[in-house]
């Protein structure tokens, strides 16, 4: 036989398991719930009187849904016994309640008030993912579900997160919900924001410790062939470089030739271009490389904001035509339906052509390494 406490115990630790507290939540959950008590063990019954009377005056105490009572025949007794077999509970609020830990009941009530006040597609995930938010003040999380339903692809255009006014956050909001933001911006998004960092989703500019490859084409130019630096140290370094590379990806480092006369490379940059403004960049010619999608052209488009006159490089549709059949994938979560407005008229055609494509997406890490060679080789003839 099981008493009270035991089964509010019981209750308690399915709260714990995140499908069960999904059903509850979400009203998938059969009601009523029943749970079984037990019966008192005929030994008990008639050598230990007291501790059963004990048993039926605990039950006879609950006032949470519904006591169901029985009476039950004992060999031991003149007549039935009348026991409780069994504690129904109808609804969600009375199984909270029945927990009798305040604990349970606290979280119950914050997230009804946060799935009454979100969009129906964060409702599985706020549920199932306490720890994002359980340690956080509700008016704080309510926030970051409203800014999460409001944000945008490319909203922050250029500006750093902190600089971002929106319902009237503060600067370090962001900072302080960066997690749960990201993973509510995945649920609208389809991951696109934890893949990219919430920085290059929204088109903020990252912060200046974001680690960057520069490679010396040349041989002669850097100290050693490959270093690490942060978009900080470029932006004040002394460079003497007569071109500039910028490679939206790291991974593509083995396609570049390493005979390009005063020509270094800045790989892995995305939407980290701040950089660009740096006294050394003025003074290079520069090329762009980046994926053919919709993201790799909107990121040529912010690093143009910098440098207006760079030249793109192996992103135009006779590129894309030619890997395509082999290698190009779907792009799942366009930047956006409009080309942005720093594109060339060709730029803006292949743009609208990669969106009306099942697999518009050509990475540019599936291009040939000669193809990539002689390109470069054609830019730095051309200069």
């Amino acid at each position: 036989m099981k008493s009270p406490q035991e089964l509010a115990q019981k209750l308690a630790r399915q709260w714990k398991n995140a499908t069960h507290r999904e059903a509850l939540l979400a009203g998938t959950l059969e009601w009523p719930v029943r749970l079984p008590i037990g019966l008192p063990p005929p030994q008990l019954l008639a050598n230990n009187w007291p501790k059963v009377k004990d048993h039926l005056d605990l039950w006879r105490a609950v006032t949470e849904g519904v006591v169901d009572w029985e009476r039950v025949p004992y060999r031991s007794t003149d007549e039935p016994v009348l026991l409780p077999v069994a504690w129904s509970l109808f609804n969600a609020d009375e199984w909270a309640r029945a927990t009798q830990s305040s604990k349970v009941r606290q979280e119950y009530k914050c997230l009804l008030t946060l799935l009454s006040a979100s969009d129906l597609a964060f409702h599985s995930m706020l549920i199932k993912n306490r720890s994002i938010w359980q340690y956080k003040e509700l008016p704080e999380v309510m926030k970051a579900v409203e800014v999460a339903a409001m944000l945008e692809r490319g909203c922050a255009e250029g500006a750093p997160l902190r600089a971002v006014s929106l319902a009237g956050i503060d600067t370090k909001f962001f900072e302080r919900n960066r997690n749960l933001i990201t993973r509510l911006l995945d649920l609208r998004f389809e991951g696109e924001a934890s893949s990219q960092s919430l920085e290059v989703f929204l088109g903020a500019a990252q912060a200046g410790d974001h680690w960057l490859l520069v490679a010396d084409l040349d041989g002669g130019i850097l100290p050693v062939p490959l270093l690490r630096a942060r978009g900080s140290d470029l932006l004040n370094a002394r460079i003497c470089a007569k071109n500039l590379v910028i490679v939206e990806n790291e991974r593509c480092l083995h396609l570049l030739p390493r005979n390009a006369p005063g020509t270094v490379a800045v790989l892995g940059t995305g939407n980290n271009l701040q950089w660009l403004s740096a006294a050394w960049v003025e003074r290079c010619r520069v090329a762009y490389w980046g994926d053919i999608d919709t993201w790799g052209l909107t990121l040529l488009h912010h690093a143009r904001s910098f440098v207006p006159e760079l030249t793109p490089l192996l992103m135009n549709q006779a590129v894309f035509e030619r890997h395509a059949p082999n290698c190009a994938v779907r792009e799942s979560v366009v930047a956006s339906l409009a080309p942005p407005s720093r594109l060339c008229a060709e730029e803006i055609t292949l743009y609208k052509h990669l969106l009306r494509q099942e697999r518009g997406r050509l990475e540019q890490e599936f291009l040939l390494a000669d193809e990539v060679e002689s390109a470069l080789a054609a830019w730095c003839a051309s200069l």
